[in-house]
């Protein structure tokens, strides 16, 4: 099959599936119902991610059966992402105690190391480290934080799309022509094609939200991605974790602050810097559309540097993130 065909038929195919969970939601009263803790303001029915993870997991048998790409590859994104999936569809359905939550993440995010072969050596500075075991649980816990605040961040109209649209795009394209890795190139746009379909009912005014499925799915995912990235080529590492600064910083920096006022930081709220934005200037679009315009506009050059080996890739982290620090701080993220 054609590569640029499977993009196009796996970005319908999410399209059409995701008008079709929007009738069984409503069917089922799958609903979010608007309160004190969240940012919207009408009843929405909830799950559309449940599309992304069927197209872009069937989207990946066929890429490997292209041979594009190793059975470890296969098992370790495909095992992981089911795994995750179906504890966040049960969660969406009926709500799953926190704990139980949890140790799902951590049995998905363990999957995915054994079967990448856990932590590379990290480029720093133009040196490499390995990090040995403790690299392996730094990379666990990672990887379980990133799925967790990807959940965190699914909070207005089309911001979870648009984060996980242009890194996809930018890293696509990047493993195309710095790397020349077709692999991981195509896994990259493979997601891109699958939550373009999703998208369209979610923004700018969504029809159905993602729900914890398809939120923990990306978020694992994408902490998968930048993995595999990692052995590939260990710059490409830093350049992702620079495309996902404007969800790292909001998230860390709030679950800092409520830690340190002793929140129950595993409880609903609305003191994100995205949330407070969005309240402040009184819709969810312009501050999904600042997002993206942040995210291809600033983080999108210094990434490129880094996989060009323009600039050290911790230092480029750096510099693009002291800006996003002083807008959540700006916006009062996590007060």
């Amino acid at each position: 099959m054609n590569l640029w065909l499977l993009l196009l038929l796996v970005g319908s195919l999410s399209y059409f599936f995701t008008g079709f969970l929007r009738r069984y939601a409503l069917a089922n009263n799958l609903v979010d119902v608007p309160n004190d803790r969240g940012s919207h303001t009408v009843i929405t029915p909830r799950g559309g991610g449940v599309a992304i993870v069927i197209t872009f997991l069937a989207g990946l048998l066929i890429l490997w059966q292209m041979k594009l790409f190793g059975i470890d590859v296969f098992v370790a994104f495909f095992g992981a992402g089911l795994l995750v999936t179906i504890i966040g569809f049960i969660d969406d359905h009926d709500h799953i105690s926190v704990r139980w939550r949890l140790l799902f993440h951590f049995l998905a995010a363990g999957w995915l190391l054994f079967w990448l072969s856990g932590l590379p050596p990290l480029l720093l500075f133009e040196n490499v480290f390995d990090l040995g075991w403790a690299g392996h649980l730094l990379a666990l816990i990672a990887l379980v934080w990133l799925l967790n605040l990807y959940n965190f961040m699914d909070g207005i109209d089309g911001l979870a799309g648009v984060e996980a649209l242009s890194s996809t795009l930018v890293i696509g394209l990047l493993m195309m022509a710095v790397v020349d890795h077709k692999g991981l190139a195509f896994i990259s746009l493979l997601m891109f094609a699958a939550v373009a379909g999703f998208l369209v009912w979610n923004f700018p005014i969504a029809k159905i939200f993602m729900g914890d499925a398809g939120s923990g799915f990306l978020g694992l995912m994408l902490g998968a991605f930048a993995l595999y990235s990692a052995h590939i080529a260990p710059q490409m590492l830093w350049s992702w974790l620079i495309l996902l600064g404007v969800f790292i910083v909001d998230a860390s920096y709030t679950l800092i602050h409520r830690l340190i006022r002793g929140d129950k930081i595993y409880t609903s709220h609305c003191s994100h810097a995205y949330q407070y934005a969005s309240r402040k200037h009184g819709n969810h679009w312009s501050v999904t559309l600042a997002v993206l315009v942040i995210n291809l506009c600033w983080l999108t050059p210094w990434s490129v540097a880094v996989a060009y080996g323009v600039i050290d890739g911790a230092v480029a982290l750096l510099c693009a993130y002291m800006p996003l620090m002083w807008l959540v701080r700006h916006y009062q993220s996590g007060k």
